[in-house]
């Protein structure tokens, strides 16, 4: 069993933070908000929409049009440039016009990569390809952000700066996010702080 009897309520807009040591089940509990995988049991509500119940078409609907998502591994697509992977979200989303390329321009020089846009993944340092990656989770303007350690290969001062560009632009647009870390100061940037350890949640701090 790798989770039971779970609890949790995500208010709009909150940001929770997921902390636990490796193996609790912290990167399971997202996949499963982020409808890639299926509980055996229970439900999974999203804006009151039972996840559970919903086919893979359905599903993958949802992830396209709701969902952000900052891998642990990032996930970039290494034979797009930056911006081609920026576009990626609003193309699948048939959002793919005029507004959409200025807003993805837009958002790219908000993390500070105005001028990478023709870039290639492999060429970007590891805080540049994390602010690619937050930039992407956020440029179809996704009501539920999901973060996997999101600053766990980057060195403090890098991480500081990712972390603040993060938590800058999602409660510019009123973003919920649910961020599973090991990292001690991204827990406290978060609203709330839950605990994972043997399947469960326990409560550890709240604003």
């Amino acid at each position: 069993m790798v989770l039971e009897d779970l609890d949790l309520a995500i208010r709009r807009g909150e940001s929770v933070a997921v902390i636990g040591p490796s193996g609790s089940g912290k990167s399971t509990l997202l996949n499963l908000i982020g409808a890639m995988e299926a509980p055996d049991r229970g439900a999974l509500r999203f804006d009151g929409m039972d996840l559970a119940r919903l086919d893979e078409t359905a599903r993958t609907l949802f992830r396209r049009r709701h969902l952000g998502f900052i891998f642990q591994q990032l996930n970039l697509v290494p034979t797009l440039t930056v911006l081609e992977n920026l576009l990626l979200p609003l193309e699948l989303n048939g959002a793919l016009d005029r507004d959409g390329r200025r807003h993805a321009r837009a958002l790219l020089e908000r993390v500070g990569l105005q001028g990478r846009e023709g870039t290639f993944p492999e060429h970007l340092s590891g805080g540049e390809r994390q602010r690619v990656a937050v930039a992407r989770a956020l440029v179809h303007g996704p009501g539920l952000l999901l973060a996997d350690e999101p600053t766990g290969s980057l060195d403090r001062e890098t991480a500081r700066t990712v972390l603040g560009l993060f938590n800058e632009l999602r409660r510019e647009r009123g973003m919920t996010a649910l961020i599973a870390t090991h990292a001690s100061e991204v827990a406290a940037a978060a609203d709330r702080v839950v605990a994972l350890q043997g399947g469960r949640l326990d409560e550890v701090s709240a604003a």
